[in-house]
């Protein structure tokens, strides 16, 4: 008999259309009016309110200044560096014209062509660039450390809430300095900011590597970028961090004099977060119930459900849950108070318990007269079976409250820690790496899908006809005590030729 779950189809009859109704049902986020533009609802922007609030905090800890630069971008600075334009040019939303004027069917049309067209921001290097190069005269100008939060716009003609929408929200950190290896030291600092906050924060296990040519970042030198694995058994690429050596400010013209007076080009790096992790979130911590929310970056931490099934007690459960709110909104967890809500909603019990458990909310609690009487208040946890609750005293629950959520916290971490190394696989053969990737091999998941630990020579055209066989890319070739075994020489099984060490292949989002 097939189990009843809160969200058809589940995860393993429709993995793309379970992820859809998770972040329906979740009120994270629906389609807007505009093709291929989300509107992020509270709840879901809730969780970028927290994730902007930690990574700031990170930001300004490591020296950098929040920046806010145009929407707009001058078309002929995108020609400036041609891997840049040329790597951005199909994705690119072009501004022509500044009005619009009624036609004489009485339309609006767009009318006053503009001297040069404008490019809607899809990365902010070439206009951050101009800015610097007027900023920067010399080494004592340096390092310059500035980060901005903003939206951006890259032209996808398939999107997928969160994933892969035309508009998004991101960061995108942009820095010069006066050599390169103060450059590359920054590089890794930020990948090494964004795989901690990973792992902190939304309890996902990343991996930190650095991306093959030809997923690098166009104009960069080297892309470094952390990896997770989704329950489906693809990758999704979290966070970017370029080292783009000069390549940028010698398009711009950032240069600086150095101590001897000497004039210098600057060094410089990007690097960027989005709203693509609300996405990552939700597919590596959700079940078939609907969403689940680490409670460190949660929207809310825990709820309060009155039970109220006669009108004479309604007065005394709402005051005593408004007072233990009252009380639990003191906490201090991980830098700022337990959020604490009470559903005061006139619905079913079971249909507001649902509504919950669908959002992911951590804890829940319920409250009823003989509750109050008993000072038994049984409390549930989104990582647990529904009906599983456990019975607290008012004042235990005041007590352990921040050690529960630290609980909740790690057991989600160490179920897609576990998850992700139980589909972490060696293959050192052609046949068995292009079985692991063939699609009729899903009625046994020990041998379908995942992470390929492979060699690989470093030939482009190795890379290419994989990904036009099977849709597997290199994700990345993971750093220096990332992996164990993944930084030993051996042979790639494609030509036979010598590999320094095993890369990252996977189907990707």
């Amino acid at each position: 008999m097939k189990k009843k779950t809160a969200i058809s189809p589940t995860r393993e009859e429709d993995y793309a259309e379970w992820f859809q109704q998770v972040v329906r049902f979740g009120e994270l986020a629906e389609h807007s009016p505009v093709r291929g533009c989300m509107v992020i609802k509270p709840w879901g922007y809730r969780i970028w309110e927290n994730m902007q609030r930690i990574l700031d905090a990170k930001f300004k800890e490591t020296g950098h200044q929040n920046a806010y630069f145009p929407l707009f971008i001058p078309l002929s600075f995108l020609q400036r560096e041609a891997a840049h334009v040329e790597g951005f040019a199909k994705e690119c939303a072009v501004v022509t014209h500044h009005r619009l004027e009624q036609n004489k069917e009485g339309k609006l049309v767009p009318a006053g062509e503009l001297e040069e067209p404008l490019i809607v921001r899809p990365t902010s290097e070439t206009i951050i660039g101009e800015m610097y190069a007027k900023w920067i005269t010399s080494y004592r100008d340096l390092p310059l450390l500035i980060n901005q939060w903003c939206n951006v716009v890259r032209w996808e003609m398939r999107t997928r809430l969160f994933l892969r929408t035309t508009e998004f929200l991101w960061q995108e950190g942009h820095t010069v300095h006066a050599t390169q290896e103060e450059a590359l030291e920054e590089t890794m600092k930020m990948l090494s900011v964004y795989e901690e906050f990973g792992r902190n924060c939304l309890a996902i296990p990343f991996i930190k590597g650095e991306k093959s040519p030809s997923e690098r970042f166009p104009g960069a030198v080297s892309t470094f970028a952390i990896e997770a694995m989704m329950q489906d058994r693809k990758a999704l690429q979290g966070g970017t961090s370029h080292f783009l050596g000069q390549n940028f400010a010698k398009a711009s013209h950032i240069c600086f004099r150095d101590a001897a007076g000497d004039e210098q080009y600057g060094w410089t790096t990007s690097w960027g977060l989005t709203t693509r992790l609300i996405g990552a979130l939700t597919m590596v911590h959700s079940d078939d119930d609907g969403l689940i929310l680490p409670p460190r970056i949660a929207s809310a931490h825990l709820v309060i459900l009155p039970v109220v099934h006669k009108e004479e007690t309604r007065s005394q459960v709402l005051e005593y849950c408004h007072l233990l709110a009252k009380e639990l909104r003191k906490i201090s967890y991980h830098g700022g108070p337990v959020e604490v809500i009470i559903d005061e909603r006139d619905l079913r019990g079971g249909e507001k318990a649902w509504s919950w458990i669908k959002k992911g909310v951590p804890l829940r609690l319920e409250v009823g007269p003989r509750d109050i009487e008993n000072d038994q208040l049984p409390l549930l946890r989104r990582d647990r079976p529904h009906k599983e609750n456990r019975l607290m005293r008012r004042g235990e629950l005041i007590e352990v409250l921040p050690n529960l959520l630290d609980e909740i916290q790690d057991s989600l971490y160490e179920k897609a820690r576990l998850f992700r190394d139980e589909n972490l696989h060696r293959i050192d053969d052609k046949e068995n790496f292009y079985a692991f990737f063939t699609p009729q091999n899903r009625e046994q998941p020990e041998i379908h899908g995942g992470f390929a630990l492979t060699h690989w020579n470093g030939e482009a055209t190795v890379e290419e006809q994989i990904k036009k066989d099977l849709g597997v890319t290199i994700r990345c070739l993971p750093l220096e005590g990332e992996l164990e075994g993944t930084h030993e020489e051996g042979r790639c099984p494609f030509t036979g030729q010598k590999s320094r060490q095993r890369v990252i292949f996977a189907k990707a989002y």
